[in-house]
């Protein structure tokens, strides 16, 4: 087994999906790795995500009914949490309370100050008062309420439309199972905390690092080209042989790369995980296209092979440099535990889709804990050389691309992945897209650089729940 490989361990979800998806994509298994600093859900390294449950409830509520248990109501929801403890691994409901009352939430002030988030389960009848208390803490929260709970609903958007309703959410539903939806919004926050990106660059990073550190709290440090090189040379050429093999042995052909090839991108990607757990850091991102753009007098390798890896670690891989994408991908993985697929997108009007298209494929889209998608190995397009995983991504899956430009506005489109082109024309990983929307309107609307970040799944109401909670604007732009 491989010692370098010590983060997916601690994996705690699913671990033996994870391990078993990650060995079939051609990434060693494992080994032990005492004291090492552990990823708590994928792509978040230091804690828990903190929530404060609170079950809002009126003694002299009438509605469902007169004289509801109270308590029996909350024993019922904990009942529901506990089927969902699997998608609740990485959450610590450090305040978990019933309250019936104003004053009751005033005594926890100190407590619901510090957490990321803030669920709040509807009872009965007669809470507004409460829930007007809740919301003075100024902490992001989800109001979640079956029918029958009580008429407050009614007033619920004119409560989100007053300031002190600013950070409130509501999921008025009677699946329980969006229990677990209901701190997305909340894991999200969290992870654009705790991130931090290393960014291999002789290029300022400020004013952006600056910006997203001050709305957000995410680092971003430069790292020096000498201080990579090191880390390679470090890197035991055994284990970089056995990594190289995997990757070799997990692949469905290999059309362009050499052995030899193949082996340097192993052996970097393998520095690239040391260079993460030294810096105590999530994401790597090197500038590949910039100022890290001679191969071989920059680095000895292309950089895509260590990207796929690390992300289907659950940590980040991100080409180019392309910070607004790293907090992209942080963002999506935040909310559903998935990486993103950078992508240079073209246009086809005629079928109302479009094609995005990078050299770089990541083969665990599903995430870390899933089986991986097949892969070739195959060169970098523009160059002819390098190594990059071309990836077969499933048709018929729901996607949702999106660009964080700035702090406070996201860009973003939804569609159905119907083609997987494998042609001799752009980037190698491909995908066409049937839009939801206009195709014409979204080349139209198209702003703020090339790239886009795509994510499984329509994820526009969590992408909503977070932009309100954070003061980012969602823009659609295909409508």
């Amino acid at each position: 087994m491989n010692p370098a490989l010590k983060r997916r361990e601690f994996l705690q979800i699913a671990a033996t999906g994870t391990i078993l998806g990650l060995e079939a994509s051609g990434i060693p298994l494992p080994a032990a790795s005492p004291g090492r600093p552990k990823l708590i859900s994928p792509g978040c390294r230091r804690s828990k995500v903190k929530v404060a449950r609170l079950y809002m409830g009126s003694a002299e509520g009438l509605w469902p009914k007169p004289n509801l248990d109270l308590q029996a109501e909350a024993q019922s929801y904990h009942n529901e949490f506990a089927k969902l403890k699997d998608q609740l691994t990485d959450v610590d409901f450090t305040v978990d309370q019933l309250v019936t009352s104003p004053q009751q939430v005033v005594a926890l002030q100190d407590r619901l100050g510090s957490v990321d988030g803030i669920l709040a389960i509807h009872l009965n009848i007669g809470i507004e008062p409460t829930l007007r208390e809740i919301l003075r803490v100024g902490r992001p929260t989800v109001v979640f309420a079956v029918p029958y709970s009580g008429h407050e609903w009614a007033g619920f958007g004119a409560l989100q439309r007053e300031p002190l309703g600013a950070r409130m959410e509501c999921l008025l539903t009677s699946d329980t199972a969006q229990l677990a939806a209901a701190v997305q919004p909340f894991r999200a926050i969290h992870h654009l905390r705790d991130a931090k990106v290393l960014d291999l660059t002789t290029d300022s990073i400020e004013p952006f690092a600056g910006e997203v550190r001050s709305k957000f709290g995410t680092e971003i440090k430069p790292i020096e080209r000498e201080r990579v090189i090191r880390a390679y040379e470090a890197v035991n050429e055994a284990e970089a042989r056995a990594e190289a093999e995997r990757w070799v042995q997990g692949a469905t052909r290999i059309v362009e790369p050499s052995r030899e090839d193949i082996y340097k991108s192993a052996r970097l990607a393998l520095a690239f995980e040391k260079l993460l757990e030294e810096e105590d850091a999530t994401v790597m991102t090197v500038d590949c296209y910039g100022t890290m753009w001679e191969r071989t007098i920059k680095l000895p390798a292309y950089p895509c092979l260590g990207f796929t890896r690390l992300s289907n670690l659950g940590l980040g891989g991100i080409c180019e440099s392309d910070l607004a994408s790293a907090m992209t991908h942080i963002l999506f993985q935040g909310l559903v535990g998935r990486p993103g697929f950078i992508s240079d997108p073209t246009m086809d009007e005629s079928q109302n889709s479009i094609i995005l298209a990078h050299c770089l494929g990541t083969t665990c889209m599903d995430g870390p804990d899933k089986p991986p998608a097949p892969y070739q190995l195959r060169s970098v397009r523009e160059r002819g050389e390098g190594v990059v995983p071309q990836v077969q991504m499933r048709v018929g899956e729901r996607v949702t691309q999106a660009q964080l430009v700035g702090t406070d506005t996201l860009r973003y489109f939804t569609g159905e992945i119907v083609a997987t082109p494998d042609v001799d024309r752009g980037c190698r990983t491909k995908i066409t897209v049937k839009l939801d929307g206009d195709a014409g309107k979204l080349w139209k609307n198209w702003s703020h650089g090339l790239h886009r970040v795509t994510c499984y799944g329509d994820l526009t109401k969590p992408l909503a729940q977070f932009g309100r909670f954070k003061d980012v604007r969602l823009v659609n732009e295909a409508v």
